[in-house]
């Protein structure tokens, strides 16, 4: 069964709002700023479900503009 679930990511980015939906089974702050760099187009996504790849951490992501990342869960 799957138990994923459905999040509304806000950022800014170089003064401008931002904002998406993703599905994930789980979120944190760190996930969000991780997402929200993906957005952005400075993280990195991974190819397959498998893969792993270092996540973009807030310090990294703040270097290229990225502020004010918020998350909540959709109704």
């Amino acid at each position: 069964m799957n138990n994923a679930k459905l999040y509304v990511i806000d950022y800014t980015l170089h003064g401008t709002a931002k904002s998406f939906i993703i599905r994930s089974d789980k979120m944190d702050n760190a996930e969000a700023w991780h997402w929200a760099s993906c957005d952005a187009g400075v993280g990195r996504i991974p190819r397959f479900g498998r893969e792993q790849v270092q996540k973009t951490s807030k310090p990294m992501a703040e270097k290229f503009g990225l502020e004010n990342v918020t998350w909540r869960q959709t109704k």
